[in-house]
């Protein structure tokens, strides 16, 4: 049996918002958590998230959008949505699950040219990651 923490990330798309975010706490926490995510209509992984991604030397290249009904059912010990449609769509998961709700700005749904998009992707990418340090301090404090 596993002594990491287990988390689902959960956006509408699971395109660019989750997937950012599994990224990022499969490099930041891999030691201690078993990360997935998800979407509430799932659609495919953006270019620009991988793109983004590349640039701080994570590869999430090889992720695809998955249905969170893949994971209805199934313990987790934490349920993060990082957005406001995952938030009020979410199922409820059995157990102990904590939700953690963060609302991060839709970097898919930014109009413009690749430079101001990919501008974008950064900016969120960056609250994602400053929101999951803080996760991931707070978990270790709880250990």
């Amino acid at each position: 049996m596993s002594d990491k923490a287990t988390v689902l990330i959960l956006c509408t798309g699971n395109s660019a918002r989750s997937q950012m975010a599994e990224g990022l706490l499969r490099h930041m926490g891999r030691e201690d958590f078993e990360v997935v995510s998800a979407g509430v209509s799932p659609t495919q992984v953006r270019s620009e998230a991988v793109d983004v991604m590349k640039e701080i030397g994570i590869d999430i290249s090889h992720h695809f959008s998955k249905d969170v009904h893949l994971f209805v059912g199934q313990p987790f010990d934490y349920v993060i949505t990082v957005c406001d449609n995952a938030n009020q769509n979410c199922p409820v998961f059995p157990g102990g699950t904590q939700r953690i709700h963060w609302s991060f700005e839709d970097p898919a749904a930014t109009k413009g040219d690749e430079t101001t998009r990919l501008a974008v992707f950064r900016t969120v990418r960056d609250q994602i990651r400053e929101r999951l340090q803080e996760f991931v301090r707070a978990i270790a404090v709880k250990k």
